[in-house]
């Protein structure tokens, strides 16, 4: 029912003249609202720590969420076993999202989790929420408070204006290695390209006629040229039974200056745009009625990461060699996309496992920031096998328990048995 018009005055005000700030303490501060870094937010209020998790995205979810990966990697094991490798928050999303039929598990060389991006964005939001997280958004690491490899504090530019963060412990999840940057710590980043991906979510298809993976590839082979795909190679990740599907076909430059990652994304949606036209056209029965439902934002695989205490190296991960501080483990394959064309996939035996240390996750001389998820350190071939979703989740986990054993003294020097103990279920079981 309308409501009678009352008086609304309206005041004018100019900009301060020093800047405000917003100021925040937490015990934890997790910079990345992704996989991982939602795994350290979430395992560190389960231990009944305060968090402040911030990213520079308007959006909780990272990429799994808004650049619509599509599908959880490297969570279990190869055939024939399938041994589940990770857990933590991924009991509860795979058991929620079931329930609503919202999630698919393919059984092929290893077993990947498809899964609705929308769905799982407001699955995260809930999550978060619930649990009391405070959750800064739009927020870009602007400086760092450091001191002798710890820091005090860090300062985010939003469009609301700065908000400073003091806390005990710091979780660097930007996939960038951002916050460790800004701290003045030293990084990698590889000599050439490490090509992203323009993912989109296509709708309107007819999934009984859906081309064979080698006949998608065979054909863009054939074609590539003719559409001008850059990528020689791609993926079709369908949900059964809502004729959907998830796109992998691109391959876009991820740099790291701002107006060339913005024309990165304008372009790699232009070449998501020529490989819709392809399928409309090379394959009419499934993709002749496509319609775009939505762009993702850019995906991007490898571009800076931190220099740690130790860097895993691919022979360590051919060999699967067992750590004694281990934190995370998968069997995903070496994928690695420093090609224009295409990428290397070197798969591993029914029985392989490989595992991630903690001391892939501390800077070199940090003594309260771990790193999580795409952002540990390895050479440039072992780190395209242990950044996909399921180890990325498992450093996220870890980082949170090292942080919270460290305390107030330095997370090189905790009991990593303790630590063992306590993630058990994501290296032991």
């Amino acid at each position: 029912m309308p409501h009678e018009l009352t008086e609304l005055k309206v005041n004018t005000v100019t900009r301060p003249a020093a800047d405000p700030v917003e100021e925040l303490t937490a015990d934890l501060c997790v910079v990345g609202a992704g996989i991982s870094g939602l795994s350290a937010a979430v395992a560190a209020r389960r231990l009944g720590r305060s968090v402040v998790l911030a990213d520079a995205l308007p959006l909780l979810g990272g990429q799994c969420v808004n650049s619509i990966i599509g599908l959880f990697c490297g969570v279990y094991g190869n055939a024939p076993r399938y041994h589940r490798f990770t857990r933590g928050i991924f009991d509860p999303m795979f058991t929620d999202l079931a329930r609503t039929n919202d999630i698919h598990f393919n059984k092929g060389h290893t077993v990947t989790v498809a899964y609705d991006e929308v769905v799982l964005g407001r699955w995260v939001e809930n999550l978060v929420h619930s649990l009391g997280i405070q959750v800064v958004l739009g927020a870009s690491v602007l400086r760092v408070e450091a001191d002798g490899g710890r820091i005090g504090a860090t300062t985010f530019a939003t469009r609301h204006g700065l908000v400073r963060v003091r806390a005990t412990g710091f979780v660097d999840a930007t996939g960038d290695a951002a916050l460790t940057w800004e701290a003045g710590l030293p990084c990698r980043v590889p000599e050439r390209t490490v090509w992203g991906s323009q993912q989109i979510r296509l709708e309107n298809l007819r999934e009984e006629f859906k081309p064979e993976p080698a006949e998608l590839v065979a054909r863009i082979e054939e074609k590539a040229t003719e559409y001008g795909l850059l990528r020689r190679d791609g993926l079709a990740f369908f949900f059964p039974g809502r004729n959907t599907a998830v796109m992998n076909m691109t391959h876009v430059e991820a740099p790291l200056e701002a107006v060339h990652a913005s024309r990165a994304q304008l372009e790699g949606r232009a070449q998501a745009d020529r490989v819709v036209e392809f399928l409309r056209r090379e394959f009419p029965k499934a993709f002749g009625e496509a319609r775009v439902r939505n762009y993702g934002f850019p995906g991007r695989r490898q571009t800076r990461w931190i220099a740690a205490v130790h860097q895993l190296s691919l022979e360590e991960v051919r060999t699967g060699y067992r750590f004694e501080d281990a934190v995370a483990r998968t069997a995903w394959p070496i994928e690695l996309h420093d090609r224009a064309e295409g990428y290397v996939w070197e798969t591993f035996g029914p029985d392989h496992v490989h595992y991630v240390p903690l001391r892939s996750l501390i800077p070199l001389g940090a003594h309260n920031l771990v790193a999580a998820g795409r952002c540990v350190d390895g050479d440039a071939a072992a780190l395209s096998s242990v950044r996909v979703m399921g180890p990325c989740a498992a450093t996220g986990h870890a980082a949170a328990h090292a942080l919270d054993l460290a305390g107030e003294g330095s997370v090189q020097e905790i009991d990593t048995g303790e630590l063992r103990e306590r993630i058990r279920e994501n290296v032991d079981e």
